[in-house]
């Protein structure tokens, strides 16, 4: 049986995201969590552009574990990788993706998920003056949360990041108007300036202490998990079959033993104004 009680655990990161992971992993699994100073995740891509992210957030992910792992002689990794944008389903607000896995070499596991948020202040503006500037601040949060100023938004010549007072913001901005004539002003989204972000990435945790804890009832290896959602789910008008998700399939990436659940969001009919006949 795999377990992980009385192993270490490193958490592959350079922004603290030990402070909301770490609580959460030792007190579920029982492992001690560690991080580790020579780790620059930022080689693999960081959010102001200086270094592009080439891979997706899966295999990036994977790949801070590797580093982590390698550099720790650590069998146990942790990491979480962010991506910012509008919402896939709600086209008129920015979401938070933050994906976090946990990758077991002793035992050839990987398990992951993937939360979604809205509740997150991810923009970025052209600044023309200082009233503009204070304004973008004040709906960003700042001063909990960290701004980024630079000359121009895809310009990586002077980078001024994790500004936190308004003293420093607006002498930056200064200095940049002072010598480009331009400002582009940002959100900081690294995990240690970022508040918001950093809520996400502990709700993302949560989550993944529960696809852990879920053992297959065939082979009891840890992380037995959706992989698929079948729609069908029947209208309470008209009784046809709609797109909500009538049962979740689980799989063990072990044994491969599958298991249907049904009705998964404890309802049994769909509200007609889901229902492709009724609300065409």
């Amino acid at each position: 049986m795999i377990d992980f009680a009385g192993r270490t655990l490193i958490i592959a990161t350079k922004h603290a995201k030990q402070q909301v992971m770490a609580p959460l992993l030792e007190e579920a699994l029982g492992v001690h969590c560690l991080v580790i100073t020579e780790l620059d995740t930022d080689q693999l891509g960081t959010f102001s552009g200086e270094v592009e992210r080439e891979d997706d957030p899966l295999t990036t992910a994977r790949k801070k574990c590797q580093l982590a792992m390698r550099l720790s002689d650590c069998e146990l990794a942790v990491a979480s990788e962010g991506s910012f944008g509008m919402h896939p389903a709600t086209f008129f607000c920015y979401a938070d993706e933050e994906l976090v896995i946990l990758v077991d070499q002793k035992n050839n596991l990987e398990i992951a998920t993937v939360m979604i948020s809205t509740q997150t202040n991810f923009n970025g503006a052209e600044i023309n003056d200082k009233l503009a500037l204070l304004d973008f601040a004040e709906r960003a949060n700042f001063p909990s949360h960290g701004l980024i100023l630079r000359k121009a938004k895809n310009d990586h010549e002077m980078v001024i990041k994790g500004i936190h007072t308004p003293e420093k913001l607006l002498y930056v901005f200064d200095a940049l108007w002072e010598k480009y004539g331009s400002a582009y002003v940002e959100t900081d989204m690294r995990a240690m300036h970022n508040p918001k972000r950093m809520a996400v990435i502990k709700q993302a945790t949560r989550k993944l202490v529960d696809k852990v804890l879920s053992r297959c009832p065939n082979c009891t290896a840890p992380g037995f998990g959706v992989i698929a959602a079948k729609p069908g789910l029947p209208c309470r008008l008209c009784g046809l079959p709609t797109q909500s998700s009538l049962a979740y399939i689980y799989r063990c990436q072990q044994c491969e033993f599958e298991k249907e659940e049904q009705y998964p969001n404890q309802i049994q009919t769909e509200d007609p104004q889901y229902c492709d006949f009724c609300n065409p």
